[in-house]
């Protein structure tokens, strides 16, 4: 296995293991156990802040979608800064894994973009639930300081990652000597970014498509 698929196969299992301990964050003590499924209950707060962003959403909107009292949300959950912290992590593996899913298993950069384009078409416009990337959207309007920069953080990793595939392919020949890594990189992050706004305006999966062969019209060719 090579070192960049190395990483990127630790961070899959990074956010696996984050998604699975995350409850625990939230546990009850002793004492009556929970009168709901903790489950069922944090899927509709991934949905909740999925829709509306982070800023938007209330506690009390999210005792609603939830179906809890909010006594009962401090307690498995903590604040709703815990929770959104929780949300993100649990969304990023069930909803948000596909783009380091194609890293890790193409075999070039440009196969595995072209794969989360097409993905992300598909993805963020399935039929059910919130349209577009809850990390893209969750940001829009926040004023939190430390919600904004966690969810920036998140986006530029992606585009890291992105990044070093690209930059394995220039250094093993895939790629021309003279391709501009960090620009290209950025490239992919602003489509999926776009895709992400793009399908919360209505956009059609069919068009999303139709945009990612556009994009990867200008890959550079080896």
């Amino acid at each position: 296995m090579s070192s960049v698929r190395y990483k990127i196969h630790t961070m899959v299992s990074a956010q696996d293991n984050e998604a699975r301990s995350a409850p625990a964050a939230g546990q009850r003590g002793r004492g009556r156990p929970r009168s709901f499924d903790r489950e069922t209950a944090l899927e509709k707060a991934i949905m909740a802040f999925w829709e509306h962003g982070y800023e938007a959403t209330s506690v009390s909107d999210l005792t609603r979608a939830m179906g809890i009292g909010a006594p009962s949300l401090y307690s498995a959950f903590g604040d709703k800064r815990a929770l959104f912290d929780e949300v993100v992590q649990v969304y990023g593996v069930r909803y948000g894994s596909f783009a380091v899913r194609a890293l890790a298993e193409e075999p070039t950069a440009r196969a595995a973009v072209e794969r989360t384009l097409r993905e992300a078409a598909a993805e963020y416009t399935a039929p059910g639930r919130p349209h577009g990337c809850l990390v893209v959207h969750a940001a829009t309007n926040c004023t939190t300081p430390e919600v904004e920069q966690s969810l920036r953080e998140r986006r530029n990793a992606n585009i890291a990652a992105f990044e070093s595939r690209i930059r394995a392919d220039i250094a093993s020949g895939v790629l021309p000597p003279g391709t501009d890594a960090a620009a290209l990189a950025r490239h992919v992050g602003a489509m999926i970014q776009g895709m992400s706004q793009q399908a919360r305006d209505g956009a059609s999966r069919a068009e999303l498509e139709a945009l990612a062969e556009i994009a990867m019209s200008v890959w550079p060719r080896g």
